[in-house]
């Protein structure tokens, strides 16, 4: 039996605010949209020019805040230029931490954090 992985679904706050970091900062490209007024909630997905696996932001009408928790981590992309990536990030005012990297081995990536506090690694490809 065969899986294909399709999306990963994060709750938000501010769907706009949210559109805008995933847009601007990571360069994904609204997918398709799903409108529940009746319901309270939105469904809205991303990907990238090459389509396939997609985010789903989950924007429930009135919600101020989700608890992370400590099980969730992280999602994470790769990137030709990540020196280039991460003073894009600094420079839209992202939260981003140093580069990074496993023991024993150059720095590889680092974190930008999303307006809701979901955490992006962006690794050297």
């Amino acid at each position: 039996m065969s899986v294909k992985m399709l999306h990963t679904c994060i709750r938000v706050k501010n769907l706009e605010e949210s559109l805008k970091f995933y847009r601007d900062a990571l360069g994904l490209i609204e997918t398709r949209r799903k409108e529940f007024p009746e319901h309270k909630f939105t469904l809205v997905y991303l990907s990238n020019e090459m389509g396939g696996y997609e985010i789903e932001l989950t924007y429930n009408y009135g919600v101020e805040k989700y608890d992370l928790g400590n099980g969730f981590s992280h999602t994470a992309i790769g990137v030709e230029n990540l020196e280039e990536m991460r003073e894009k990030h600094i420079e839209l005012g992202y939260e981003v931490t140093p580069l990074k990297g496993l023991p024993g081995e150059k720095p590889g990536y680092y974190f930008v954090t999303d307006p809701d506090g979901y955490k992006v690694e962006v690794i050297r490809r």
